[in-house]
């Protein structure tokens, strides 16, 4: 069965394949309806012969007719090559200096300039020959970059030189700068070729591609080299802009179908290249074309079939074999048999590693286990705790600040580091209470109560409802609870100055209070509890008034905490029974 659907889906693959090859065309080179060639030159787009075959005005080609073969030319410099590359190629003229034995002198220096296009660094350079001559190169005029450049070449007689050798010794070379533009060529002789007359009566310079001149000593000979010419290598863009900021222009962006835009690396400017798999001209709509590697390339092993696909390939081998059928890959194989006798150390390794994958299985399935069993019962706890109620009534923020909050028990687990004793700041008969960091970096109070009798937990949610009202200045303000431990967790704002208990009883004598400091803070008490007793919306009893329950600032503030003894007077009677809870201090 699997081999019949290898079979169709071979068959498959060959009949798009064959789809493909008869959509596909001969890639076009021009615009259509404008010539593609001019003499043995391919003109590509967004070269152009005028009207709309090229993509601007600096991109025209003159196409010289009085030719045979005819001739193109960009400006007035003649075309041998242009490339969709982002390179054109043309002819440069040959400079010279010439003296006869009167001294009398016959030169002609040329000077290159073209549009926007630069001279490639790479592949050219500045040659001179001569054996008395001093060679200059640099800027046109004011046209582009300033630079200049340039070599000294001697020698006593043509003997001296050595063929394909410009080391200065009757031919000199030397690179041409970067972001060059144009160039302007002079030359000069010491003794007016006087002393190498008549073997060496010239001099000549020229910029040219790399490879395009191979010195001879016979060039140094008479006048013929004053007619040669050779190739110079010039880069072209589009535009002045990067990829990202011409691809906002849609109207106008050069790149087209399967191509991508290329930043120019020697200019402003970018370039469009065909996707990979895809060949042709990328200026053209259609222009990027499937490239076929199957007839091209020939990638797949003898015993595989070649199916060519949209921007790339694939080798199948035929059915019983193995492998990528590619020839840079993995080929086609038989199956071998004996690769199916499994050695006793692979398997071995195996069973270790399937016994290890178990038992992290194991491990994991446990500890999602224990946390599901923890937020289960957190989930009971804030449900016992009375945390429902609570959410519901912090929801309508009737008469509730705007800053409490309801707090998780990770929250609290991560502020206090796990209930650190490091972090305790007192313990009382109410509870402990700890220090804490939150994830803001807010420094709280945590306390954990102590509540004796669970019935007890419905009248210390209502008396939190209560103290959430609260908000006077000698009050420490409770800011949020934890419903989710088994007994809740109250978090208050931390006072930085500790208790008025260490201030009056520190035996190192480090605090010292004065009547002035110490009356205020007893007045300020007796305004925190008279708000208690009477400003509150309900009537709060403290029943644990001391000096350790008596917190201050910076500022010896009085703030008056831990209202775990209190307790609450309906708003029906008009007096209650009550005794003194808490601790002796």
């Amino acid at each position: 069965m699997g081999s019949i659907r290898s079979l169709v889906r071979m068959q498959l693959m060959i009949l798009f394949n064959v789809i493909l090859t008869v959509k596909a065309s001969t890639p076009a080179v021009a615009k259509p309806g404008c010539p593609s060639h001019c003499g043995d030159v391919i003109i590509p787009y967004p070269f152009g012969t005028g009207g709309d075959c090229n993509i601007t005005a600096g991109f025209f080609i003159n196409c010289n007719t009085s030719f045979i073969p005819h001739k193109p030319f960009f400006l007035n410099v003649e075309v041998i090559n242009i490339s969709t590359d982002g390179q054109l190629r043309i002819l440069s003229n040959t400079s010279y200096d010439c003296y006869n034995t009167t001294s009398y002198r016959n030169w002609l220096f040329y000077y290159f300039r073209l549009s926007e296009f630069l001279i490639n660094n790479n592949k050219n350079k500045f040659t001179a020959i001569g054996c008395d001559t001093y060679a200059l190169v640099q800027q046109a005029g004011s046209y582009g970059q300033r630079y200049a450049t340039g070599c000294l070449s001697f020698c006593n007689n043509i003997t001296d030189v050595s063929n394909g050798s410009c080391s200065g010794i009757g031919c000199c070379q030397t690179s041409i700068p970067k972001d060059v533009r144009s160039y302007s060529i002079s030359l000069a002789s010491y003794a007016n070729h006087t002393n190498v007359l008549p073997e060496n009566p010239c001099s000549y310079a020229f910029v040219a591609e790399v490879d395009s001149y191979n010195f001879s000593a016979s060039d140094l000979r008479g006048f013929e080299f004053q007619s040669r010419q050779f190739p110079i290598t010039l880069d072209w863009n589009i535009g002045n802009t990067s990829c990202n900021e011409a691809n906002m222009d849609v109207n106008n962006f050069a790149c087209k179908e399967y191509s991508k835009c290329v930043d120019s690396e020697n200019n402003s400017g970018y370039l469009c290249k065909c996707l990979e798999g895809y060949g042709g001209n990328p200026y053209l709509p259609n222009g990027c074309q499937d490239i076929n590697e199957c007839e091209s390339m020939s990638p797949c092993n003898g015993t595989a079939r070649c199916i060519n696909l949209p921007g790339t390939y694939n080798c199948s081998c035929p059915v019983g074999y193995e492998g990528d059928g590619k020839k840079s890959g993995t080929g086609c194989s038989l199956p071998n048999k004996d690769q199916s006798k499994t050695s006793p150390l692979i398997v071995a390794l195996g069973v270790a590693i399937g016994f290890l994958g178990l038992l992290l299985g194991i491990v994991l399935w446990c500890w999602m286990l224990r946390q599901r069993q923890i937020s289960k019962l957190r989930e009971a706890n804030f449900q016992q705790n009375g945390g429902i109620l609570l959410r519901e009534q912090l929801s309508k923020r009737q008469g509730y600040r705007e800053d409490v909050k309801v707090f998780t028990a990770e929250e609290l687990e991560k502020a206090t580091n796990n209930y650190n004793e490091s972090r305790i700041l007192g313990q009382g008969g109410q509870g402990t209470v700890y220090k804490g960091i939150l994830a803001d970096n807010q420094i709280v109070a945590i306390k954990k109560s102590i509540i004796g009798d669970p019935s007890q937990v419905e009248q210390f949610i209502n008396e939190i409802m209560v103290l959430y009202k609260i908000n006077h200045r000698n009050v420490v303000k409770l800011l949020g609870c934890c419903l989710e431990t088994q007994v809740p967790l109250l978090v208050y704002e931390y006072i930085t100055n500790r208790t008025l208990f260490h201030h009056l009883h520190n035996d190192d004598a480090t605090s010292y209070l004065s009547w002035e400091t110490r009356l205020r803070i007893a007045t300020e008490t007796a305004e925190a509890l008279s708000y208690l007793h009477s400003a509150a919306s309900i009537p709060i009893i403290h029943r644990d008034i001391k000096l350790a329950n008596i917190l201050l600032d910076d500022n010896y503030t009085a703030k008056v905490s831990d209202f775990g003894a209190s307790r609450l007077i309906p708003s029906d009677q008009a007096q209650i029974t009550t005794i003194v809870q808490g601790t002796f201090g």
